[in-house]
């Protein structure tokens, strides 16, 4: 007959580890909203695909084909390349054996390094001189991999978050959000926290897409540091 040895338990760390997820519900998501829309603008300025959601690429690639223009390699590959980004995030959560705060800290630690490595590549390899190139399409599928996993890492970690890169639903929870609330008879659960988390996401990644523009314009392939550099934060914090 088998015996298990209680565990012991510190007093008051599971109320901790409530108030930890809940700061991550609250401040992580806008952040990676930020970074999201960072890497799409930036990867579409200077690689001409979007890196952070696949529709975008899917209907550009669409248009290309009808009108016969010339259709970027990567947004053929971007689609491939997401899946097998999404499933190896799994697979690193899995063999890490890791739950909850570690394995978001471990997951985070990894996206930051995708980042820095499109950061470094982009600037020693210049692939924004030739967006349809091999260096160009390389550096798309880096960054693919980063949003790849920043999508894997908030279903795997924080599974009641929203996206934090497709901000169409966002926006139909905020408008939502805000009829219902007005409304004498709502719909829907009444929700304040609903409204404010959409909010943030779109405010967030609207702020990380005009940010990117203006970095782009004057940083040209260094415009990468700015993402990489709040990914590194977002490392840090946790």
């Amino acid at each position: 007959m088998s015996t298990t040895e209680p565990t012991a338990v510190h007093p008051g760390a599971g109320a901790s580890l409530v108030t930890m997820s809940s700061r991550s519900e609250l401040w992580l998501p806008t952040l990676l909203s930020v970074i999201a829309g960072m890497v799409d603008v930036i990867g579409f300025l200077s690689l001409g695909i979007f890196t952070a959601h696949v529709t975008g690429n899917i209907v550009v690639m669409g248009a290309l084909v009808v009108r016969h223009n010339r259709v970027n390699p990567a947004q053929i590959l971007a689609m491939p390349v997401f899946i097998v980004a999404v499933a190896a995030t799994w697979l690193v959560a899995r063999a890490s054996g890791r739950r909850g705060i570690g394995l978001l800290r471990l997951l985070l630690l990894i996206q930051f390094l995708l980042i820095a490595w499109v950061l470094i590549f982009s600037v020693v390899a210049k692939p924004s001189a030739d967006p349809h190139g091999l260096m160009a399409t390389i550096a798309a599928m880096i960054a693919v991999t980063a949003m790849g996993c920043q999508f894997a890492l908030l279903r795997l970690t924080l599974p009641v978050a929203p996206s934090t890169a497709v901000m169409t639903g966002n926006l139909t929870n905020a408008v939502l959000a805000l009829v219902d609330s007005s409304s004498q008879t709502p719909l829907m659960g009444s929700d304040s926290g609903r409204l404010t988390g959409a909010l943030h996401l779109l405010v967030g990644f609207f702020v990380g897409c005009v940010v990117a523009a203006a970095a782009v314009m004057y940083l040209g392939d260094w415009a990468w540091s700015l993402p990489a550099a709040l990914s590194a934060a977002a490392v840090a914090l946790r």
